[in-house]
């Protein structure tokens, strides 16, 4: 089975919409928290709601994972759509601007192949970063093509999350590193900015990740662990929500070689 085109037009709309949702919202968010000590709110719910319901009428054989609710486990599903309602739920509830709202699709090998990412404050001189890549096409950044730019194998520049000093041996490193606040910024900074080389990504969910797993792979990039092994969308990363067994470096193929010597984990 192939994904229609025009219904996923109808999920890419969807995915910008909620963007510019949990922007008019953000003034006046209600902040809490989880029993993880994570922080959820309101606007992430609403989110979830809205593009799980969506993707249930558009493609009712499809298997749906939601950061925020319960979805069902469709192991066997030829489709199966990641969703975060908001990445970056932390900073965004604080007003930040470097949030975004994330599905990306797997093929039935379990293979990142889509990606649908609202930005709605984080745009490359504009105000909005939207990324769509239907399964089996070229990404597009505000409906253009996505060009690489800048040597992605020399790492100088790298993205990662704020607790990355627990999880890596920083001795060796002296080049830059940009914290945005939300994994799948993080992981497609290599992709659209040209001075960013990699990223570096650690105790995160399947949400966090597969819709920049999906826009890397796509360009000749891939996130693999210090092993070298590579990410795999298992049983228990998917559907018992287990998070990363390990740090995850992201780059070009030289780049995420580089990263891992400078970088080895703790």
């Amino acid at each position: 089975m192939t994904l229609d085109t025009e219904k996923l037009s109808v999920i890419a709309d969807e995915v910008r919409k909620a963007g510019a949702f949990a922007f008019q919202r953000q003034a006046d968010v209600r902040r809490t928290f989880k029993k993880d000590g994570s922080v959820l709110t309101d606007v992430d719910m609403a989110i979830s709601h809205s593009i799980v319901s969506k993707i249930r009428t558009l493609f009712p054989g499809a298997a749906v994972v939601s950061e925020e609710e319960e979805t069902g486990t469709e192991r066997d599903a030829e489709w199966t759509f990641i969703l975060d309602p908001i990445d970056g739920t932390d900073v965004y509830s604080q007003g930040l601007p470097s949030f975004a709202v994330s599905l990306g699709v797997l093929d039935s090998n379990r293979e990142p192949v889509g990606a649908y990412i609202a930005a709605p404050r984080f745009g490359i001189g504009t105000e909005e970063m939207f990324v769509r890549m239907d399964p089996g096409k070229t990404p597009l950044l505000n409906g253009k093509e996505i060009k690489i730019q800048g040597d992605k194998d020399t790492v100088n520049e790298v993205t990662t999350g704020s607790k990355a000093f627990k999880y890596f041996d920083f001795s060796s490193f002296t080049g830059k590193f940009r914290i945005f606040g939300s994994t799948i910024i993080h992981m497609l900074s290599p992709v659209v900015f040209s001075s960013i080389e990699a990223s570096l990504t650690f105790s995160c969910y399947a949400w966090d990740i597969a819709s920049s797993h999906a826009v890397l792979k796509s360009v000749g990039m891939d996130s693999v662990y210090a092993d070298l092994e590579p990410l795999v969308y298992d049983d228990d990363f998917l559907y018992r929500k287990h998070p990363l067994r390990a740090p995850l470096y992201s780059g070009s193929e030289k780049g995420r070689e580089a990263l891992i010597k400078m970088l080895p984990p703790l």
